[in-house]
């Protein structure tokens, strides 16, 4: 399986690169700086250089034509403010589902946000609140695409801690925290489960091992 995964240097993507790599896959990351490329490799994956808040929807389509699956997991990162959010974590989002559509690519995932389909409540910082909004604006955009196989996977509060293999995963799990490692080994077992396709789940750390909440989940 070929997968091209957005913002292919964040820390879910990198792990993801990893776990798909070491399976068989032939993966490619997008990244917007060329140092980046050596990271990528170590990883296993295939550095595409292209900045998908400057790039046209053919030049994205480009880089997934004969691809399988393609994995949203870019974002404008802490530090970022209100605008990037909007050219990130939507419009990126909104153009790389656009681009996967016009490729034919139709297995299409989202690393989206807890909370990104309610409106925040009124003290919440601002930035943050705007990246739920256009998190949520993104889900809603990719949900609309008729030609994508898509999942919205949206997890808990991140951590760097090591991952358990342990999870929750449900269309509504409360809050509570998940580490990345568990969300990357998340998202490679959602690419091979079609019954998820059209869902949109909650992740956080649990008491089941990921294959099995992923089946689970595809059976609910």
């Amino acid at each position: 399986m070929r997968i091209v995964i957005a913002g292919g240097h964040g820390r879910i993507a990198l792990r993801l690169e990893r776990l798909l790599a070491g399976r068989g896959d032939e993966v490619a990351g997008l990244i917007r700086n060329r140092g980046q490329g050596d990271d990528l490799r170590e990883a296993g994956a295939e550095p595409v250089l292209c900045d998908l808040e400057s790039a046209i929807t053919e030049e994205v389509a480009a880089h997934l034509q004969g691809a399988d699956a393609a994995v949203f997991a870019a974002g404008a990162g802490p530090g970022s403010g209100v605008a990037r959010k909007e050219t990130v974590d939507r419009a990126a989002a909104e153009l790389f589902a656009e681009a996967a559509e016009r490729a034919g690519v139709r297995r299409f995932l989202v690393v989206s946000s807890m909370g990104a389909d309610s409106e925040p409540p009124p003290d919440t910082d601002p930035v943050f609140a705007a990246y739920l909004r256009a998190k949520g604006a993104a889900d809603a955009a990719v949900r609309a695409r008729t030609e994508l196989d898509w999942t919205i996977l949206r997890p808990g509060r991140l951590t760097d801690d090591p991952g358990t293999g342990l999870v929750t995963l449900a269309e509504r799990t409360g809050r509570d925290a998940v580490p990345r490692d568990d969300v990357a080994a998340v998202l490679a077992a959602l690419l091979d489960e079609p019954g998820t396709i059209g869902r949109t789940l909650e992740l956080i750390s649990g008491t089941v091992p990921v294959a099995e909440a992923v089946k689970a989940a595809a059976s609910d």
